[in-house]
């Protein structure tokens, strides 16, 4: 069975809706010698206080943080054409604000596979818990937390499930950025669901305030020297989805061959695919667009063509294959563990794994126990 899907970056963000006509650069200072907000300041229609001095000197820090690191606003700019109209879509679809599209840019520039010192993962910046307890595949071969339409289904699920919780998006955001349990806590003992006098982690503090400076940049970006063209703005993926069932240890250099293309562009369009083989199942996989009407006869000739090859290879190339061993990491296991159950030495289950560190495991991930 075969599916296609198209995505086009028909609507793009408001603040990208610039003329198509080459815009010459305004003259830009090279200094800003004041900052001035303007009120009302809104998130997701919640008033920012910046009558406090403490919110309006957070909320500068941040602002100018972001307008002197010229270049990563000059990326965000870009790469919003190629990721904001889904984003948009989503919200819209679910009646949520608009500016909750700001997260994602914040937290990851809209980088699929940057990671953070906690673990957390893609666009949204999952860490593995909250990324599988809302639908995304997390495991040593697929990580969804690096596919911007399914991790951003699954971001706003868990928004609408923060704002259930607290009733108000601004607090939804901190939860989001500290936890439920954390942000609860703070407001049981502190006596005040208000964010603004909540005293939280610094980073939460300036999480929010962060988040508002991207919009008031974001909003306006001519205002403060970004100025492009509707073809200055990285185009949305065009791709055909398809339907793959895959063997076990199915090579996505098979996939790219059956689509007529590279290894490369098969995971550039999958970036939740982390290696080179999936396991056995079925799969929804991006192709090149154009490409599906022939992809499964294809593919299915070139399976029968490597299954006829292993077949036909002698039995001393092939007993090696036939010997190897797999085992996936459960929570509590060590390396040193495993390599006792198995009866090899932790320097052969490390070089076998290419791993450089005892401690470099986690649950979920595939070893070879033996070869």
């Amino acid at each position: 069975m075969m599916l296609c899907a198209v995505f086009m970056g028909a609507a793009l963000p408001d603040w990208s809706q610039a003329s198509e006509k080459t815009v010459e650069p305004a003259e830009f200072s090279a200094m800003i010698s004041n900052v001035t907000f303007e009120s009302p300041l809104d998130f997701c229609g919640e008033k920012v206080p910046i009558e406090d001095p403490d919110v309006y000197e957070r909320l500068e820090k941040q602002f100018l943080f972001f307008v002197w690191r010229r270049h990563q606003v000059i990326l965000w700019i870009k790469r919003s054409g190629r990721y904001m109209p889904y984003i948009e879509k989503r919200l819209k679809e679910n009646n949520m604000p608009q500016d909750l599209k700001y997260v994602p840019i914040v937290e990851s520039a809209l980088l699929p596979h940057i990671g953070s010192p906690k673990n957390a993962v893609g666009f949204w910046q999952f860490i593995k818990p909250t990324g599988i307890r809302f639908g995304l595949t997390v495991d040593a071969d697929i990580d969804e937390r690096r596919n911007i339409y399914k991790s951003t289904d699954a971001a706003v699920a868990y928004f609408r499930k923060l704002y259930g919780d607290f009733s108000s998006w601004t607090l939804a955001a901190a939860a989001y950025n500290m936890g439920e349990t954390g942000l609860r806590t703070n407001i049981d003992f502190q006596k005040t669901d208000d964010f603004y006098h909540l005293y939280l982690p610094l980073e939460t503090q300036d999480y929010i305030l962060s988040i508002v400076a991207a919009k008031i940049i974001l909003s306006d970006p001519d205002k403060y020297g970004f100025h492009f063209s509707k073809e200055d703005l990285y185009a949305p993926a065009e791709f055909d989805l398809v339907q793959v069932q895959c063997p076990d240890n199915a090579s996505l250099q098979t996939v790219a061959e059956a689509a007529g293309t590279y290894f490369k562009t098969i995971k550039d369009l999958n970036p939740e695919f982390r290696g080179r083989y999936l396991p056995g199942g079925n799969y929804s996989i991006a192709i090149p667009k154009g490409a599906a009407e022939s992809f499964q006869v294809k593919y299915e000739t070139l399976i029968r063509r490597d299954q006829e090859v292993r077949q036909a290879e002698p039995e001393a190339k092939k007993e090696p294959v036939a010997q190897k061993r797999f085992y996936v990491v459960k929570r509590g296991d060590s390396l040193t563990a495993i390599a006792q159950r198995f009866n090899v030495s932790l320097s052969e289950l490390m070089a076998w794994n290419r791993l450089k560190h005892q401690n470099h495991i986690e649950p979920g991930k595939r070893l070879i126990v033996g070869d």
